[in-house]
């Protein structure tokens, strides 16, 4: 017999063998109905798969983080069954559920495949989702997986089981499809009542630029067509908001292919945004202590073997800058954090003078794969709100709490009120990921947890998820459409001062080791400026907005009172222009309102008369007639 610990703590004994859906069922039939996967003991399992001990349980419906990755999965398998009987002989790569739906990379052959084709994959689907297959697991050895898949001739199949070990080998079947996963997925191919492919892409063989190209096809799927026509209307409303788009119509930023792919440049609109945002960080930190530094944008290839990046990421960096010395080699900053150590290191430190708080608004370079660069959410350049504090064990807890403070402060200034902290933690499993010992380790990890509890923050823990060098707290940010983000980080590391010997004299005249505590409340300015882009629609608050008062004459005759207007706000403060182009009224107004000005005014005969103003605010529409003080204490209290 093994005891089963439901999520409510009542405990309940059943026979060793028994599965998911046995205990949901013998709970209630309603509920086997309504579950299509578990977690047993933290990991997600097939319903229908024997637990042999002892375990924690926790039904997953679709609505579930879990639930949603096997449908999602097991909709890649549908649609990998559905590729395969329309198009014998392809060969399969991977097919991975993600954040909001599955793909698969299926190398084509000979065969023409393209967007038109989608709608008759997608009926394929259908038709084989209403033959209600079971997912069936079966354990499989080494001999018999590599035997299968040369049958098949299936070579990418074949390169992933060669880096599996014999005993850890799986295959899932459905209907007439096998395929090598390691699940988990959902009962049958029935629960699958709505299919959407939504498009195509390239993607080379695991991600190396070297190997072959293959077609990747993205769908998504839904237990009810409801959630699919919602879904759709949600990818409408992205679309609109997509940071790439609005980016080039408002002229924040462009990509040039001379200049590089995953490079951007910031124009001049772009440009005061991003600097509106660094201004109020540096605002912020020098109440709090910090001191700004700059650094160059190339190392020595030794500061980062010092570190550890050189060994964990120098293969997924630039390649190196060779200088006319024999085997002297600089590489573009891949981060900022060595060099901040070298800073602390510079002249020795007295226990006094801690906590130290160095921060820098870094440009840094990573060689992602051109597949992977998307907008500014993906780059190979970008600019890190960096800063590293070096304190005392003792400070730790109080060092933490402040960034964690800071940090959130800057998000509900930016108005991201949705956002979950992540607690994210060293494999347990997979510890040569990571450098230092299990007990700095330890202590890490339960600085960042001790702290969350204390001030009462919802958290969640991710496993695996940590960097190299220690525990970190990512808050993951939710946008105006739901989707999350990872933004801010706080990251707490035992491991760089020990490689960089860094010490400070202690009280009794002896020395110690400082602890390093990594933060960047923005991230990087390229990430949470295509996140705000798209989550406020481009429409900025007041004063981030490049022009905050757009001033339209009728005609020609008034401009020079609309250059009075002008000159007024401007001596106020306010960011103002005049549209004097020799248009209409009417497509004035539209095109300040498509460059989503945050106010117009509107300046005639009537106005320069009276000595008013006719104002508008983008998306509403008329607020009145009024003298230009009254509009400025609009401004001012909305400002406020």
């Amino acid at each position: 017999m093994i005891d089963i610990t439901f999520p409510d703590g009542r405990v309940q004994t059943y026979p060793k063998g028994t599965s998911a859906l046995e205990i949901a069922k013998s709970i209630s039939e309603g509920l086997a109905r309504q579950v299509i996967a578990a977690e047993v003991n933290g990991e997600v399992r097939d319903l229908n798969r024997p637990i042999n001990e002892s375990a924690k349980i926790a039904f997953l419906k679709f609505e579930d983080k879990g639930g949603k990755k096997a449908f999602w999965h097991s909709t890649a398998h549908l649609m990998a069954e559905a590729l395969e009987s329309l198009y014998p002989g392809i060969k399969l790569g991977i097919g991975p559920p993600i954040e909001n739906g599955f793909y698969y990379d299926i190398d084509f052959g000979d065969y023409t495949f393209g967007e038109a084709d989608l709608e008759k994959v997608e009926n394929k689907m259908k038709e084989l989702a209403k033959q209600n297959n079971e997912y069936l697991r079966s354990e499989v050895s080494k001999d018999k997986a590599l035997a299968f898949f040369t049958e098949k001739n299936d070579p990418y199949k074949l390169e992933l089981i060669e880096a599996l070990e014999d005993g850890n080998i799986t295959f899932y079947t459905q209907g007439n499809f096998v395929d090598l996963c390691k699940g988990p997925h959902i009962p049958n191919t029935g629960i699958i009542k709505a299919v959407k492919l939504l498009s195509l892409a390239g993607a080379y063989w695991r991600g190396n630029e070297k190997n072959k190209m293959l077609t990747r096809i993205y769908g998504v799927s839904f237990p009810k067509q409801s959630l699919l026509d919602e879904h759709l209307q949600l990818l409408e409303e992205a679309k609109k908001r997509d940071h790439r788009r609005l980016g080039a119509e408002l002229q924040l930023f462009m990509f040039s292919e001379k200049v590089g792919a995953g490079l951007p440049i910031w124009l001049p609109k772009g440009t005061f945004v991003r600097n509106q945002l660094e201004n109020y960080l540096k605002e912020e930190q020098l109440k709090r202590g910090y001191q700004q530094v700059i650094t160059p944008h190339i190392a020595n290839k030794n500061l980062y073997i010092t570190s550890g990046h050189y060994a964990k990421y120098g293969e997924g960096s630039f390649q190196p800058i060779k200088t006319p010395n024999e085997n002297e080699e600089f590489f573009l900053k891949p981060m900022n954090c060595p060099h901040h150590c070298e800073i602390f290191k510079h002249v020795p430190h007295s226990y006094r003078e801690l906590p130290i708080r160095i921060a820098e608004f870094g440009t840094v370079y990573r060689y992602e794969q051109s597949g992977e660069l998307h907008g500014l959410s993906r780059v190979r350049s970008f600019t890190q709100d960096d800063a590293h504090i070096f304190c005392m064990p003792d400070q730790l807890k109080d060092e933490f709490l402040n960034v964690l403070d800071l940090t959130m402060q800057v998000l509900n200034r930016m108005g991201f009120s949705e956002f979950t902290a992540q607690i994210s933690l060293r494999d347990p499993e997979n510890k040569e990921k990571y450098i230092g010992s299990d007990e700095v380790w330890e202590k890490a990890e339960s600085a960042i947890i001790d702290a969350t509890r204390e001030i009462g923050i919802p958290t969640i823990t991710e496993l695996g998820e940590a960097a190299f060098y220690g525990p970190k707290l990512d808050f993951m940010v939710k946008d105006a459409l739901g989707r999350s983000w990872q933004l801010g980080t706080i990251q707490v590391d035992y491991n760089l001062p020990e490689r960089f010997d860094l010490e400070y004299v202690a009280s009794d005249n002896t020395k110690h080791r400082p602890v390093m505590i990594h933060r960047a409340p923005f991230g990087s300015f390229e990430r949470f400026i295509s996140l705000l882009i798209e989550s406020t629609a481009g429409n900025f608050p007041l004063w981030l907005a490049p022009t905050q008062v757009m001033i339209l004459p009728i005609s020609d005759k008034f401009n020079a009172y609309a250059q009075y207007i002008c000159d007024a706000l401007k001596k106020d403060d306010f960011r103002a222009e005049i549209d004097q182009r020799q248009e209409k009224i009417g497509k004035k107004i539209r095109d300040a309102e498509v460059s989503k000005t945050p106010y117009m005014l509107i300046v005639g005969e009537k106005e320069e008369l009276e000595g008013l103003v006719s104002a508008r605010k983008h998306g509403q529409g008329d607020i009145g007639s009024m003298a230009l003080k009254d509009f400025m204490l609009i401004l001012k209290n909305e400002l406020n």
